[in-house]
């Protein structure tokens, strides 16, 4: 019989010594009173889990648990003053952190890797998505006249479809503007909409041999220089693959080098989409094709927004709203780890849901992932417990 619950065993997933190191660096136990990082930790990661709504829920709902709690390493439920003044006042970088060190580690152990490119290059999904706020609560927020919004600029790793970084910026900041200073791979290809047309951001990847994959704007100023053949074989999607120079002058100034160019017509939503690029040997269809998998950013923003609680916030600090936001990407990060370790075929959403309604029950973890349908079965015992009537015959006259 299992004496962990569900829970527990995910929480047992974390690299425990490499958070407490993560602590003692940045001493956030420092004056804590018996509310501790770890503490924190579990209890943000419950209210991801559960979807808690509030402090309050956050508190009772581990106050439910008593007597599995000491699994956990939390030696007790923690107050609802607790929950909101630590968010307040720790260090959200703590959980920042260690969601970095958590990614890498775990992408490691579950081996995520992307089969449908042949290309050797990691592939790097770049866009931002903006959660709205109220100005009124969080007056540190500010986007409109009349409203809030924070914005997070992500780039997203292809293998695993996980954050490989994560800018959390106020909602004004421009989308090309809050990726100015994000962590380049030699080597990479990075894959964004035509909001990161900047040709002085697009001149930096390609100083530190960077591939870019960029959807260009409509008024691009630029000339032909060659026009590369297509092959009788090609994709019939592929309308024009050409090497290009900018004509504009701040464009020439900002971008001197030349580019390719790769004009395919979209089907579904019937338009033309005009792409650049610094890769000049891939075919056009694989430039294509990378294009195409920018979509699984767009998926990525869905389920973080649908599947957790990042839409609405229990503390109004700027602190609380980070720490909140991290502890949601750990929550996705473990989610997808479970999901790739499964031999069952799990929908994210069905695997939250179940995780969900099963938070505290007491089941391998392991063999509920694999099989989630089929339970064992129990033979009741009987027990004997002797009769009124020793002597007497129920087939008897």
């Amino acid at each position: 019989m299992v004496n962990l619950n569900l829970f527990s065993q995910i929480i047992s997933k974390i690299d425990k010594n490499a958070f407490r190191k993560l602590v003692s660096d940045k001493q956030t136990d420092k004056h804590q009173k018996g509310y501790n990082s770890w503490t924190h930790l579990v209890s943000m990661l419950f209210c991801q889990f559960s979807k808690s709504q509030s402090v309050r829920d956050i508190s009772n709902g581990l106050r439910s648990a008593t007597g599995n709690l000491n699994h956990l390493g939390v030696d007790k439920a923690p107050s609802k003053s607790s929950v909101s003044y630590q968010n307040k006042h720790r260090d959200s970088t703590l959980f920042r952190d260690f969601y970095y060190h958590l990614q890498g580690h775990l992408s490691h152990l579950a081996g995520f890797k992307q089969t449908k490119f042949r290309i050797k290059s990691k592939i790097l999904l770049l866009d931002s998505t903006t959660i709205s706020l109220c100005l009124t609560l969080f007056d540190w927020a500010r986007y409109k006249t009349n409203k809030g919004a924070v914005k997070m600029h992500t780039l997203l790793d292809y293998d695993g479809n996980l954050p490989a970084y994560v800018n959390i910026t106020d909602g004004k900041t421009a989308d090309n503007k809050g990726t100015y200073d994000i962590p380049l791979l030699a080597g990479s290809v990075i894959v964004a909409d035509r909001y990161y047309n900047d040709f002085s951001l697009l001149h930096v990847w390609d100083s530190n041999k960077v591939f870019f994959v960029i959807r260009h704007k409509d008024n691009l100023q630029f000339k032909s220089i060659k026009e590369n053949p297509l092959p009788e074989t090609r994709h019939h999607h592929i309308l024009k693959d050409e090497l290009i120079q900018l004509t504009g002058p701040q464009s020439q100034k900002k971008y001197p080098e030349r580019l390719r160019r790769v004009a395919i017509w979209d089907e579904e939503n019937q338009q033309t989409i005009e792409l650049i690029t610094n890769q000049i040997s891939w075919t056009a269809n694989t430039i294509s094709e990378l294009y195409k998998s920018r979509w699984q950013i767009e998926i990525f923003f869905r389920e973080i927004k649908q599947l957790l609680h990042i839409k609405s916030f229990i503390g109004t600090s700027q602190n609380a709203v980070m720490i909140q936001i991290w502890t949601a990407l750990i929550t996705i990060l473990l989610l997808k780890f479970l999901k790739e370790l499964a031999k069952y075929g799990w929908q994210l959403s069905n695997l939250v849901a179940f995780i969900r309604l099963n938070l505290f029950v007491k089941i391998d973890l392991h063999l509920w992932l694999d099989k989630p349908f089929n339970l064992p079965l129990y033979k009741p015992k009987i027990v004997d417990q002797g009769g009124l009537f020793p002597n007497w015959n129920p087939n008897s006259p």
